[in-house]
Parts: structure tokens; sequence; C-alpha cells
């Protein structure tokens, strides 16, 4: 009986390891776009799913700029100089604090009070559609909003010290939710998933086959297939977030106006980094550095890729149209 007993207890490890080797995987909508999921594990499909698209419910009803009833969305139709927004509304405190972080870090490169600036060149909440003639005139006057040193906070108040200073959480949100859907793979032990919102990835453990999770850097080009790929990164329990200007932009008179707003400016950047991918140790904080890397030229990105513990891979457009691409860490695995 014993061998028996024994045979039956290695049978169902064997069984249960097989499990382990199931691979799943859930789509879905979120955010005004897309995400995939794969994991492997014991967890059916269906529920995890269902999981899912609650927190991104809850995640969207705070930081939505597109939701009129969102905790963010409330906060920029309140006029007055003095906010309370519950503590509660953790999601959307969440994004404030790691703003404030990431707009310290860059100097001002990244800044979520740009969100007047978004709506004037036709990003934002107000509507997709170009600006019929570029004024200097309105953009020198909506840049007088800008500044995340015009906000104050004490507890559960925001303070403006600027009127009309609205927030934008865009550039981070989408990371943070990739983040949140880790952290509950993490809860419920689930030891590999590749989770991608947007564009934006994170990675946990290895295949049953050993290998990593991959993920792909489009190729920086208008006319490029969205399956097409520059680079395949394989990621090590971290997470990558990619910033680009060559698909989101407007057309005006000839002159192309793209959707990474420079807050030193007012207009839409422009320079040589065609793309910038972040490498972190999480979603949001990789997400909110790209879009920075955009915004501020690849002097600037350089520099604080150096000064900070993170990843880039800067795609760079060469004068003959080639492109050029520049790895902060020259031992990363990747192909191209």
């Amino acid at each position: 009986m014993k061998y028996v007993a024994f045979f039956l207890l290695g049978l169902g490890v064997f069984i249960s390891c097989k499990r382990q080797e199931v691979k799943h995987q859930i789509a879905g909508k979120t955010m005004g776009t897309t995400y995939h999921i794969s994991y492997y594990g014991n967890l059916k499909p269906n529920p995890v799913k269902e999981a899912i698209d609650s927190l991104m419910v809850v995640l969207n009803a705070e930081v939505s700029t597109y939701i009129p009833t969102s905790t963010i969305s409330l906060f920029n139709a309140n006029r007055s100089d003095t906010v309370i927004i519950s503590k509660h509304r953790r999601f959307f405190w969440d994004n404030f604090a790691q703003a404030k972080k990431i707009y310290q870090a860059t100097n001002g490169f990244f800044d979520p009070t740009v969100m007047p600036l978004v709506n004037y060149w036709g990003f934002g909440y107000t509507g997709h559609r170009p600006v019929a003639e570029v004024d200097s005139m309105v953009v020198d006057s909506l840049l007088q909003l800008v500044g995340f040193d015009k906000l104050s906070v004490n507890q559960d108040t925001i303070f403006r010290l600027a009127p009309n200073v609205q927030l934008d959480f865009s550039a981070l949100a989408k990371g943070y939710g990739v983040d949140m859907v880790a952290n509950w793979f993490d809860a419920h032990e689930i030891e590999s998933y590749f989770v991608e919102i947007g564009g934006e990835n994170r990675a946990k453990g290895r295949k049953p086959d050993g290998s990593l999770w991959s993920v792909g850097i489009s190729i920086p080009k208008e006319d490029a297939p969205l399956d097409a790929y520059h680079t395949i990164i394989e990621l090590d329990n971290e997470a990558m977030a990619t910033s680009g200007n060559y698909r989101n932009f407007h057309e005006v008179k000839g002159q192309k106006y793209s959707h990474t707003i420079n807050p030193k400016t007012g207009f839409s950047e422009r320079n040589t980094i065609l793309s910038a991918s972040v490498l972190a140790e999480n979603c949001m904080t990789a997400d909110a550095l790209a879009t920075a890397m955009m915004a501020m030229g690849y002097e600037q990105a350089i520099k604080l890729a150096d000064s900070i513990p993170i990843e880039v891979i800067l795609k760079i457009g060469l004068p003959d149209g080639n492109i050029k691409t520049i790895f902060s860490n020259k031992e990363r695995n990747h192909s191209n």
C-alpha cells in the first residue's frame, strides 16, 4: 500500500506541475485601448478577466479624464483654489504622488499639469481634432497654467497656487494599471505572467521551457505595420514602456504636431528621438520617464538614464532616413 500511496502522490505532483504549465491568455479593452495578458497557473481565465476588468473600472473612475464623473475630472472642473479629495481615492493619490516624483526627477519635462495644452493641441478630453490655426499667443497664455509646482498638498487637500491648474495622468496611468494587474497576480501566487496595456508591459518569471517573456519595440515609422518590430527585448522580472511620436499626431497646413507636449515651450515636441523605451522595476515609472525623454531630447535623456536605476533604448532618426538604436545597457539581451 505504501508503494501505491507514493505512486499516487507522485502522480498528483506530476499533474499539478502539468497544470502549472498551462498557458492562459485573456484580452479586453480599457483606458481607451486594449490589454493582453498571458500567464501560467491554475487560475481559470474567466474569473481572472472579471477581476482585472473590475480593477480597471475602479482605476478609470479615479484617473480617466474622459469620464466626467472621475476623481480627476471633478478636480479639473472645480475652479476653486482649494479642492478636497478623499484619501480613499487611493489610485488618484498614487498617480499624484508618483507624478510629483517624476516631475522633480526630470526637471519638469514630465508635468501632468499640461492638460490645458493637451486639449488645445487636440489630444485631450475636449476631442481629438487638429487646431484650425496655431496661435503662439494662446499657447503662451496656456503655459501660465502649467507647472506641477503650482499645486500644493496638505493631507487630503490640494491647493492651487495659480488659477485653473488641471491634471492629466494619461502619461503614467496605463503603466500604473499594468502594475495593478501584476500585483494582483502576485497576490494570487502566479509565478509567470506577462501583462500589456496599450503597449506598456511588465513580466515576471519564466516560461516552462526556461525562456524569458519578450516584447517588441515597433519600427518608429508612420507607415510601419503595428506588428512590425525593430528590436525584441527579453524582460527579466521587469517592466518596459515605450513612447513615440510617429503615429499619434495632427497635421495643420502641412506641419505635423505630435501628442508629446513639451511643458517648457507649450508646443508639441519633435526632435531626433523617434521613440524612447524605458525598462524599470515598475511600469508606472517606465511609462512616465519614456514620455519625459520624448520631450527633453537625446542629450538630456542620456543624462537622465545615467542618473537613475533604469535602462533606456532610444530610436534616433538619422538625416539619411535610417534609424539608430542606442542602448544604455550594452549587455541587454536583445535582437534586431
